[in-house]
């Protein structure tokens, strides 16, 4: 199987997972169930759940999460337990607090987008009010979903690794992670605010790389990796983090609608602070390129080589869309 056929194949079983943990849209609250399940459902290349699961990868066989039909837990071995019953639901969870975050972003006080994944945003199809309970209920639904995980644990490790992945997940999603890289964004707009590299890394790392940290990290933690095989994938997360946001910096000035599946230009319209910008078109590729070759020379490190997830963070970073 080639690497298109598996993803597409593995994108399917996330597509399923997904499915399986949606609010129902019934009785008076059935409306803002409806909008969140219009958002998680837009598409998307599904690359945060997918790299959960394909960093676990590395330390225990997850062939299984990606079936739809449950296994007797007679048939697992018994380090594939936890990441089977439990990193469904984080996959989840991690998926439903990203769309959340594109719903806020995409409204009238944010980025005012129109089009997202090729189709209208949520706040245009429902309205500016149901959109915000419409990501403030993906948000809340994400951690009700995570915490299920502690059902799956059946020992103090077990119970702990949960812990540890719940307060990761927590923590980069917060104000120390995408939240606060989002409000030093909206800072960074205003007429008297002076942008400085670091200002722009701090963006960066936090808005787009923070949520890709919790997914290598959780996936690994759930796996049994140790403290220091951790440490190594947040680097490698952060690397891919930071070339991803500057790969869409560069897709908002080179790409169209009909490719990217949203307006571009947007960046420069709202008086945004990129990379491309700061830097450069030559110079924020020649980045991109730098911060790749690391990751991926992070990931062959490991004794378990996952060539599927290093492929993929070759596709994710130097994406058209």
């Amino acid at each position: 199987m080639n690497f298109k056929e598996e993803l597409d194949r593995k994108t399917k079983g996330v597509e399923a997972i997904l499915r399986r943990y949606l609010p129902l849209e019934e009785g008076y609250r059935g409306r803002v169930a409806e909008a969140m399940n219009y958002s998680i459902l837009a598409g998307g290349k599904r690359l945060r759940p997918l790299i959960m699961a394909e960093s676990a990868a590395l330390f225990v066989d997850t062939a299984s999460v990606y079936e739809e039909q449950e296994i007797p837990e007679q048939e697992l071995k018994v380090q594939d337990v936890l990441t089977r019953q439990a990193l469904p639901l984080f996959m989840t969870a991690l998926e439903m607090i990203h769309n959340y975050s594109l719903v806020h972003d995409d409204l009238p006080a944010m980025d005012n987008d129109e089009y997202r994944r090729g189709r209208k945003t949520t706040h245009v199809v429902y309205g500016e009010g149901m959109a915000v309970l419409a990501g403030d209920g993906l948000l809340n639904y994400a951690f009700e979903t995570a915490v299920r995980a502690f059902d799956s644990a059946g020992t103090m490790e077990e119970f702990r690794r949960v812990a540890e992945s719940m307060r990761i997940l927590a923590g980069r999603a917060g104000i120390d992670g995408m939240i606060g890289g989002q409000c030093a964004d909206l800072e960074a707009e205003k007429p008297d605010t002076e942008v400085t590299e670091d200002m722009l890394l701090y963006i960066h790392e936090h808005k787009t790389a923070a949520l890709i940290q919790a997914a290598m990290a959780i996936g690994a933690i759930l796996a049994g990796a140790s403290r220091e095989e951790v440490a190594a994938l947040e680097k490698c997360a952060y690397n891919i983090g930071i070339a991803f946001q500057i790969q869409d910096d560069i897709l908002d000035v080179t790409s169209s609608l009909e490719i990217l599946g949203k307006q571009v230009g947007s960046d420069e319209k709202n008086h945004k602070l990129t990379y491309v910008a700061v830097y450069g078109l030559e110079e924020s590729k020649r980045q991109v390129e730098r911060l790749s070759e690391e990751a991926v020379q992070i990931l062959a490190s490991f004794p378990r080589r996952n060539l599927f997830l290093e492929e993929l963070v070759q596709q994710l970073i130097y994406r058209e869309k």
